[in-house]
C-alpha cells in the first residue's frame, strides 16, 4: 500500500474504533404489562410536530401507560391538541428561577407521574406500534438510565446536511466503541430516556441538570456518579424522529445551542479519535482535488481512494441512524462543510455572546468548570 493513502486511511480506521459497535434495543420480550409506564413529554410550540407521537401513542400494543404532556408557555394549540389526544396536560405559564425549560417540564411531569417506569420522549419523536413495549423490555434487561437515538427520519435535502453532527455526536457519547461496556458511556440521549421511578428521585433526577443546556448529556453523567449507569442504544425499529423540519435556520439554531458545549464536555481521547477522522475525511478531498493543480500524481490517486473509502464507510454507519441515502456519503464535502460552519458559529454564541436562541427564549450559557 502507497505511504499516501496509508497516511490517509489511518484516521479513517478509526471511526470504527468509535463507531464499531451500534446496538439496536434487544427483541420484543415476551408480552409482560405489569410495569406501569408514565410517558412524559416536554413540549414548547409543538402543534406541528406533537401529533405524530400522540398517534403513534394511541396505536402501542402495550397496556398499562400513561400520557403526560407538559405544555412549557406554548403560544400555539400545543395543550389542547394534546388534552384532545386523552392525554393528561399540565401548562406551565412561566419558568422556574434557576431553571431551564426543558428539565423543569420533564421535573414537573416527573412529580405527576404515577407510573413506576418513567419514559421521557421528545415531541417530534414517533413510536412503532411495538415501540414502547421494546422499550420497557430494554429497561428491564439493563436497567439504569436506558437512552434511545432516534432513527433520523427526512424528507428534504437540507436535513441531510446533519450526516456528520450524528457520526461525532454517536462517537461522543463513547458507547459504541469495540470495547463495548468495558467503556462507560459519556453521557445519555435526550429524545427517547428511561429509568425507574426510584432511581430518578433518588438521584434527584432533573434537578441535578436544571441549569444544563444540554441536559440529556449532563443526566447521564450525573445519574452514574449516583450509581445508575446509563446503557445507549439506536432507535432503528423502535422510535424515530424528525428533528428540524422548519427550515434551515431552524436546524442552525439547535445544532448551535449543542454542539460547541458537547465538544468542550466530550473527553480528550475521544475528541482527539473524532478531530484525527475528521482531518482524514478533509485532507482525502484536498488530495483528490489535486488533480486540478497537480495533475494525475500519486497523492491524488491516493486522495480518491481515500475519498471513496469515506463514502462506503459513511454510508454503512449512516443508513443505521436514519434515511440519509446513498447520495449524502457521496456528497459528505457538503455535510462536513456546514458542521464546520456550524460549529464555529456555536463556539462564538457560546464563548463570546454566552447565549443561545432556542425555541424564541434566549438561553444564558455556562462555561464548563
Amino acid at each position: 500500500m502507497p505511504t499516501e493513502l496509508l497516511w490517509l486511511l489511518l484516521p479513517w480506521s478509526l471511526a470504527f474504533v468509535f463507531l464499531g459497535r451500534m446496538r439496536t434495543c434487544p427483541p420484543l420480550p415476551q408480552r409482560a404489562d405489569d410495569v406501569k409506564v408514565s410517558v412524559i413529554i416536554p413540549a414548547r410550540n409543538e402543534e406541528s410536530r406533537l401529533p405524530p407521537l400522540l398517534a403513534s401513542l394511541q396505536a402501542q400494543d402495550y397496556g398499562r401507560y400513561e400520557v403526560i404532556v407538559v405544555d412549557d408557555n406554548s403560544t400555539d394549540a400545543t395543550a389542547e391538541l394534546a388534552r384532545a389526544a386523552g392525554a393528561k396536560t399540565l401548562t406551565l405559564t412561566e419558568l422556574a428561577h434557576g431553571w431551564l425549560g426543558k428539565p423543569h417540564a420533564c421535573w414537573v411531569g416527573a412529580q405527576a407521574a404515577t407510573g413506576d417506569l418513567f419514559v421521557f420522549l421528545d415531541a417530534d419523536t414517533a413510536l412503532e406500534p411495538t415501540g414502547l413495549r421494546r422499550i420497557v423490555g430494554t429497561h428491564a434487561k439493563h436497567g439504569g438510565l436506558v437512552s434511545i437515538q432516534p432513527y433520523h427520519l427526512m424528507l428534504k435535502a437540507y436535513e441531510r446536511l446533519t450526516a456528520m453532527f450524528f457520526i461525532i455526536m454517536m462517537g461522543s457519547i463513547r458507547s459504541f466503541t469495540l470495547a463495548g461496556d468495558a467503556v462507560k458511556s459519556n453521557g445519555s440521549f435526550g429524545p427517547c430516556m428511561v429509568c425507574s421511578r426510584e432511581d430518578y428521585f433518588r438521584t434527584g433526577g432533573h434537578r441535578l441538570v436544571r441549569t444544563e443546556i444540554i441536559d440529556d448529556v449532563a443526566l447521564g453523567r450525573e445519574m452514574a456518579k449516583r450509581g445508575v449507569r446509563a446503557s445507549n442504544f439506536i432507535g432503528e425499529g423502535t422510535i424515530s424522529f424528525r428533528m428540524y423540519p422548519g427550515g434551515l435556520r431552524d436546524l442552525a439554531d439547535g445544532w448551535t445551542k449543542n454542539f460547541a458545549r458537547g465538544a468542550m464536555t466530550t473527553d480528550p481521547l475521544m475528541l482527539a479519535m473524532i478531530t484525527w477522522w475528521i482531518y482524514g475525511a478533509v485532507a482525502s478531498v484536498d488530495a483528490m482535488v489535486g488533480w486540478a493543480r497537480d495533475g494525475l500524481s500519486i497523492w491524488v490517486i491516493a486522495g480518491a481512494a481515500a475519498y471513496l473509502a469515506y463514502v462506503a464507510q459513511l454510508w454503512w454507519l449512516l443508513r443505521r441512524l436514519g434515511n440519509f441515502g446513498l447520495g449524502t456519503a457521496l456528497t459528505y464535502p457538503l455535510s462536513l462543510a456546514f458542521f464546520v460552519a456550524i460549529f464555529f458559529r456555536s463556539i462564538y454564541r457560546t464563548l463570546v455572546r454566552n447565549s443561545v436562541r432556542w425555541k424564541g427564549r434566549s438561553i444564558p450559557v455556562r462555561t464548563p468548570s
